[in-house]
């Protein structure tokens, strides 16, 4: 998922370059939500492997 942000970041970068402003909001729009939803799954891996790991060693 952060793979697909970052393709689509380069994508608003390329067509702001090139003046695709349509294009640029649209691609920048979707990296920002791909960007927000992997922090949101990080976290909440995260989270959850360090609860379980927790309940394991004791």
């Amino acid at each position: 998922m952060l793979k697909w942000a970052l393709i689509f970041l380069i994508i608003a970068v390329v067509a702001g370059i090139f003046g695709f402003t349509n294009v640029e909001a649209a691609s920048a729009t979707i990296a920002q939500w791909l960007s927000g939803i992997f922090v949101v799954l990080f976290l909440g891996a995260l989270i959850i492997g360090l609860t379980l790991g927790a309940k394991l060693r004791s």
